[in-house]
């Protein structure tokens, strides 16, 4: 008997159940609009969004022209001083209102997130789940990181797709709690229909957040350098990254620019293989689409048959497949590794970054299979690729300085200590980074030769939570560090230097 589509996750149901929780998002005719002037509208000219799941029409994202981003930019620098001015305990108030909402739809939006984004269940419950404890740390300890420091104004908020509610509404909800008001663009990859969902709840709330869609030619002029924005929060590429950071040099404004870089795990004298395949198996969580999966392992050479038979073992066993499917109607969802990439164009640039690879001369070591049992019967499988891994990857090829983002491994074989520093830094600064070694004075010596903001001794570093900092050095990222209350402090004016990675100097905190 083929699978069926679970009931519980068939898109037509979320999507009523949304409708049904608020509907104010919606056209007449279930077209979606954004939020601007404190209200939702201007469905803009709707561009068709298909899910990478597979494949199937899930609605229109309303993109906007140029004059009418101005118009929410403007908007959104008017409900600023209101804001500022507004008491503390009433802020909190209303983002404690909005948090409490938000967990009545936590099922809601990590079933949204599945078809939206290709996430198995599990992460999508994870994201909104980490967003909310993350802002209900903040709400616990705003007191002491505001003290006597001042809102910046209006916060802009451009985001990358693959976690809509842990880092951009997470963001957006402690930028608005420390008294700023705030604009975002929705991720045109996806993510806009879960954020219009949790942004309808924080606009109720009285929150003064505003939500838009369109694409970064149209955009991103306002959003950027325009005058009334007066911080800029950025998660992308590093060719995005660079073009922005390059427009802010002549502006005097706030920002945080966290882009890609290659992060790397180094393996020296090494023996608990059993650990690193638990920690191969959760680096490939949502298919390495992280700016914090690790994607290269600079290995030295004698040790490379244990980590090939580990690295086997472990990846052959992940399963790849449609996270929505199920054999009978009252079956959980399938525990999968992964689902999709994000869609057919990054998978078919994954498979354009293997085949250079061959071509200038690596060697491949792992190709995976899809399993067909895994998928309806002739179902869209475009944005579907299986693990692939190579080794002895040339420095002509172009994924040998790039983050693939996605399911493609690269092993680098040293044979000296300074071998495995200089792999590990090829990317002129990282967010993460891992060290492995039985020698815990070694690894722990080895670490601080890393250009990576966070370094993980035999076993991998995350973003993090709550009090955790997060940033990055070198290329990987520009302006202030957020996290714990350096978020509170980058968005806020007082008399302690910011800390960050500025075009002058980089201060780092104490223990990153």
């Amino acid at each position: 008997m083929p699978k069926i589509i679970s009931p519980q996750v068939e898109f037509g149901g979320l999507l009523n159940q949304m409708k049904s929780v608020t509907p104010e998002v919606f056209t007449a005719d279930g077209q979606f609009l954004n939020l601007l002037e404190g209200r939702w509208q201007e469905p803009g000219k709707p561009r068709q969004f298909t899910s990478p799941v597979d494949g199937s029409e899930l609605g229109s994202l309303p993109m906007l022209d140029h004059a009418t981003a101005l118009r929410a930019v403007l908007s959104a620098k008017q409900e600023a001083a209101a804001w500022a001015a507004t008491d503390l305990d009433e802020r909190k108030r209303r983002v404690q209102d909005c948090l409490n909402q938000l967990r009545d739809q936590v099922d809601l939006i990590g079933k949204l997130l599945i078809w939206e984004i290709g996430k198995t269940y599990k992460l999508g419950f994870t994201d909104i789940d980490r967003a909310i404890d993350g802002v209900q740390w903040y709400m616990d300890n705003i007191e002491g990181m505001l003290d006597s420091r001042k809102p910046l104004g209006l916060v802009s908020n451009i985001a990358s797709w693959n976690y809509p509610m842990s880092v951009l509404l997470h963001a957006v909800l402690v930028q608005a709690l420390a008294g700023n008001s705030v604009i975002a663009k929705t991720p045109t990859d996806g993510g806009f229909i879960s954020l219009s969902l949790a942004f309808a709840i924080a606009r109720r709330c009285g929150l003064p957040v505003t939500l838009v869609s369109g694409s970064g030619g149209e955009l991103s002029d306002v959003l950027v350098k325009h005058e009334a924005v007066d911080c800029l929060s950025f998660v992308g590429g590093r060719y995005n990254g660079r073009n922005i950071a390059d427009a802010l040099s002549q502006e005097h404004k706030r920002y945080m620019l966290e882009m890609e870089g290659v992060n790397t795990y180094g393996i020296w004298n090494y023996s608990d293989w059993d650990g690193l395949a638990e920690q191969l198996k959760k680096g490939y969580d949502y298919g390495k689409q992280r700016c914090t999966a690790y994607v290269r392992f600079v290995v030295e050479r004698r040790l490379f048959p244990q980590f090939v038979e580990t690295y086997w073992n472990t990846i052959k066993g992940l399963k790849v497949g449609n996270p929505t499917l199920v054999d009978n109607a009252d079956d959980k969802l399938p525990d999968l590794a992964f689902g999709p990439v994000i869609n057919k164009n990054q998978a078919e640039d994954l498979d354009r970054l293997y085949d250079n690879a061959l071509k200038t001369g690596a060697t491949p070591i792992f190709e995976g299979k899809l399993d067909e049992s895994l998928f309806l019967p002739g179902q869209d499988m475009s944005a579907y690729r299986a693990p692939r891994a190579l080794v002895n990857l040339p420095r002509q090829s172009e994924l040998y300085f790039k983050e693939p983002f996605g399911p493609i491994d690269s092993i680098v074989l040293v044979d000296r200590v300074e071998e495995l520093v200089g792999e590990m830094n090829i990317s002129n600064g990282a967010l993460v980074a891992a060290v492995a070694s039985d020698d815990q004075k070694w690894a722990a010596r080895t670490a601080k030769e890393v250009r990576a903001f966070k370094v993980g001794l035999n076993k991998l570093r995350s973003r993090g939570d709550r009090e955790e900092v997060f940033g990055g050095l070198g290329e990987s990222w520009k302006g202030a560090f957020v996290g714990g209350a350096l978020l509170v402090e980058a968005v806020t004016e007082g008399t302690k230097p910011i800390l960050g990675n500025f075009e002058d100097a980089t201060l780092l905190p104490e223990n990153p």
